[in-house]
């Protein structure tokens, strides 16, 4: 009787927090927005690429390139991670869903799968997108890749996952942190900020490091080539290998993330 009562009591916990997700307009705008800018900004980059008569390189690789508007759009899904929990702080409601549901870790892990599932259907929905309409406009100087080709499918794929990881960890660090401003600062600060300077370290040094910065090991997981600026790193990640480095930062995010929910005062 217990173990079906958890059960039901997750299950309403999960209904309550897609129920947020689906009644908060600016979560829709959001989730519109980077569905929107992703496609848009690769639509950009692969029309660009068309026109570019040494886009035929050896190294050129058309599924990346059509995912280009994934670098803006994790700051979307980061943005909106840290909403999703520091928005409840800021105007109460943590309290009230607390005292509808006083289980602390189970309600804090109905919001991360929730806000997961939802990001990863959003992304699948951008990174389709943004890869059909790049590849038909590169299909024309025969540049262009399928569905069919080695690693593409995983590249599409993975760029949903990415994203979903990226907002997954935002999630954590606005839990710790509790404030939206600086929530967004942090998770910004590890997905765009680090990696920049990363490129100010001794060359020597950003081949140790490169791999392990959060953005770059999982960035892998949405290419198909070897990036042609980068100098060939012996001891560097396959993209599944990558993706698995930069989950371990989310889920060191969430871990840490949970213990402070179920320790701390609402």
């Amino acid at each position: 009787m217990p173990e079906s009562s958890g059960r039901a009591g997750f299950g309403g916990a999960l209904r309550s927090e897609f129920t947020k997700i689906r009644s908060t307009r600016s979560t829709a705008w959001m989730l519109l927005a980077l569905v929107v800018i992703t496609i848009a900004i690769g639509a950009l980059a692969s029309f660009a690429a068309a026109r570019n008569v040494d886009a035929s390189g050896r190294y050129f690789d058309p599924t990346n390139r059509s995912l280009d508007g994934l670098y803006l759009g994790q700051l979307i899904i980061a943005a909106l991670g840290a909403l999703t929990i520091t928005s409840e702080y800021s105007t109460g409601m943590i309290r009230t869903s607390l005292t509808v549901m006083p289980r602390r870790g189970m309600v804090f892990t109905a919001k991360a799968v929730t806000f997961g599932v939802v990001a990863f259907v959003t992304g699948l929905v951008a990174s389709f997108g943004a890869f059909f309409l790049g590849q038909a406009l590169m299909s024309g100087k025969h540049i262009s890749a399928s569905l069919g080709q080695p690693n593409v499918l995983r590249a599409v794929i993975g760029a949903a996952l990415y994203l979903t990881v990226c907002g997954l960890l935002a999630l954590g660090i606005g839990t710790v942190l509790r404030r939206t401003a600086g929530a967004i600062t942090a998770s910004v600060a590890l997905l765009l900020v680090l990696p920049l300077l990363v490129t100010t370290l001794p060359q020597t040094w950003q081949n140790d490091v490169n791999k392990w910065v959060p953005a770059y090991a999982g960035g892998g997981i949405f290419a198909t080539k070897p990036d042609p600026t980068d100098p060939p790193i012996a001891h560097d990640f396959s993209a599944w290998t990558g993706f698995a480095v930069f989950a371990m930062y989310a889920a060191i995010a969430l871990i840490g993330a949970i213990a402070a929910f179920r320790s701390r005062d609402a």
